[in-house]
C-alpha cells in the first residue's frame, strides 16, 4: 500500500519547501509556504482483475496537493507551477519500496482556489499515483 506519509516524504524531497512545512492531514496553524498532502475521494468501481486480487498488479492512490503559500499572488502561482512542472517531468519513480508506474495529473495546470481568511493565496494540484501492488 502506498501511504500518504510516503507521498509526503516524496513531496518534501522535491525541495520546494522545508520538510517541516509539508503536511498530511491538516495544515497546523496554516503556516505560510506550506504544502498539504491529502487523500482525494473518488467514486466508481474497485479495480480488480479477473482472478481476484492476487491477479491485480496495480492500484491507484488519488491525492490532492494544497499549495498554501503567501499573500503574493505571483509568488504563489510561480511556486504552484514549479511543483506542477516537477511532477509532470518525472521519468522514473520509486517511493519507499513501491514502484510508481504512472503519475496521472488530473488537472491541466495548478488550480487557483483563491485565498484563505488571512489573505494567503492557495493552489491545488490533483494527481493519481498508479503503483505496483505488493502481492
Amino acid at each position: 500500500m502506498l501511504a500518504l506519509k510516503d507521498i509526503r516524504q516524496y513531496i518534501s524531497g522535491l525541495e520546494i519547501v522545508a520538510d517541516d512545512n509539508v503536511y498530511i492531514g491538516k495544515l497546523d496553524n496554516k503556516k505560510q509556504k506550506s504544502i498539504g498532502v491529502y487523500s482525494r475521494p473518488i467514486s466508481g468501481p474497485a479495480n480488480i482483475a479477473i482472478g481476484g486480487l492476487e491477479c491485480t498488479t496495480y492500484d491507484t492512490k488519488p491525492v490532492s496537493l494544497l499549495i498554501h503559500w503567501s499573500k503574493s499572488k505571483d509568488e504563489t502561482e510561480k511556486t504552484a507551477y514549479n511543483l506542477f512542472e516537477k511532477l509532470r517531468s518525472v521519468s522514473s519513480l520509486t517511493i519507499g519500496d513501491i514502484h510508481i508506474n504512472y503519475l496521472r495529473l488530473m488537472v491541466p495546470e495548478p488550480q487557483d482556489v483563491g485565498s484563505d481568511d488571512t489573505g494567503v493565496y492557495e493552489y491545488v494540484i490533483w494527481l493519481d499515483f498508479i503503483y505496483e501492488r505488493n502481492r
